[in-house]
């Protein structure tokens, strides 16, 4: 290992390894990682969290289906699930590194914190140095401060169980628990899941959630709206939560309360950067407080959404600027969010929320398309869309969907606010049929 680099990433995630890779052939890099390589989305994140889902998927559009010429539901098999998870993350890590082995880009697995602006400190008390650094540490679970919080699992625990707990209870009702207590559901455990208020997932359509909600309901899972959990015992048979109206039993219980920045260990005070409660503080450049070092990805304080596909942008981004191949401020295109799930919802643009407080500037329209043939085919019941336009323009500016499938008709969505296609260029376009894209020509 050299001691001097052009840049330093700390970080292997989406967001510092996107950076890296940006960097080959014009840069020396170090890319510094002291958990797994790949970060978060690939090993216990938005990965194996849809691996699960390809059985729970399969086994939800069977059940749509009877009666329609399929009879039997078939079960999940949970540790014949996991088996299948754990093939493909077992090899992240591994794979990640000797990626960027492979490119010409140097690595060290382990601690490190800084010196000052342009040195690091190695868990070997070596010193390494760089021109300009790029943090990519990412985020991790927040913990609660309760008593008996040391018995609280995370969704990293939840997605590697090697067998499934007969009653589980979430603590919160974000898109973490909301996907996850889809999950336990399905597979056969009991779902419970307690949250602080009686409005869960705010940032989308409440119309729309409040048929998410129910559609949990039907299939057997409990909500304990505008509750606080007090505290969590151990028990002779498992665990009990205490909240200020009740007393709940549960077998395991995960808490998904959102997620901080990682930034520990990381001294970031000698280094010069500011940070909030939410990140690290940067400019329109990703620019911190400290002149040479930038941060890109979850461990930023950002109104964008914390997503991989957001995170890559901006190292990517990054890249491009050390590389003289631009000086301009970072541009986000539309982006699009979603909940997966055997209901899945999503949006991208300008929110419901946004274009109900302006209704002087913004135009609604809210369909129900279960009637549709391509939600009526699969048995989709729940199928919603709602469209924002522009009461000047009438251009398509917004868009959220409710359905078994929204995750592929919200990316054909993000495309027409990127590309800002008007109903007529939708009419000039031949998509194949019938498919969720060629629904576009009605929707436009």
């Amino acid at each position: 290992m050299k001691t001097q680099y052009d840049v330093i990433v700390f970080g292997a995630g989406p967001a510092g390894t996107a950076a890296a890779y940006g960097l080959i052939g014009q840069k020396s890099v170090l890319v510094i990682e002291n958990d797994l390589f790949g970060g978060t989305c690939p090993n216990r994140g938005c990965d194996p969290k849809k691996m699960l889902y390809s059985a729970v998927e399969a086994k939800d559009r069977v059940a749509r289906m009877q009666g329609s010429g399929l009879t039997d539901v078939p079960q999940i098999d949970w540790p014949q699930l996991m088996a299948f998870k754990r093939a493909y993350t077992s090899q992240i890590p591994s794979g990640t590194q000797k990626g960027l082995t492979a490119a010409g880009i140097e690595t060290y697995h382990g601690q490190a914190e800084f010196v000052d602006e342009h040195r690091v400190k190695l868990a070997d008390q070596s010193i390494v140095s760089a021109d300009h650094i790029i943090l990519a540490t990412g985020r991790k679970p927040r913990q609660l401060n309760l008593p008996g919080s040391d018995l609280l699992k995370t969704s990293t625990d939840f997605l590697d169980l090697s067998t499934l707990p007969a009653h589980i209870t979430f603590i919160g009702a974000g898109l973490v628990t909301m996907e996850l207590a889809n999950i336990a559901n399905q597979a056969g455990a009991d779902v419970d899941i307690v949250h602080h208020n009686e409005q869960p997932l705010k940032a989308f359509a409440q119309p729309l959630v409040e048929i998410l909600i129910q559609q949990m309901i039907d299939e057997g899972v409990t909500f304990h709206f505008d509750q606080t959990v007090k505290a969590v015992a151990k028990t002779e048979s498992g665990y009990e939560l205490t909240t200020d109206k009740e007393t709940l039993a549960s077998d395991y219980v995960v808490a998904a309360v959102g997620r901080d920045a990682s930034l520990e260990g990381l001294q970031l005070a000698k280094a010069g950067v500011r940070t909030s409660k939410k990140g690290i503080i940067v400019d329109d450049h990703l620019q911190t407080s400290a002149t040479s070092i930038y941060a890109v990805g979850d461990v930023l304080d950002k109104p964008q959404p914390k997503l991989t596909p957001v995170s890559s942008y901006e190292g990517r981004y990054v890249a491009q600027l050390l590389t003289g191949q631009t000086t301009q401020p970072i541009q986000y295109p539309a982006i699009p969010h979603i909940l997966f799930g055997t209901t899945e919802i999503g949006q991208v643009g300008v929110s419901y929320q946004e274009a109900s407080a302006h209704p002087d500037r913004f135009d609604i329209s809210s369909l129900d398309v279960t009637h549709w043939y391509t939600y009526n085919r699969v048995k989709d019941e729940a199928a919603r869309v709602i469209v924002i336009r522009s009461a000047k323009s009438h251009q398509v500016i917004g868009a959220t969907v409710l359905s078994s499938m929204a995750e592929h008709l919200l990316n054909a969505l993000t495309a027409v606010l990127d590309l800002k296609l008007t109903n007529q260029q939708i009419q000039q376009t031949i998509f194949a049929y019938p498919s969720i894209a060629s629904d576009l020509q009605y929707l436009i």
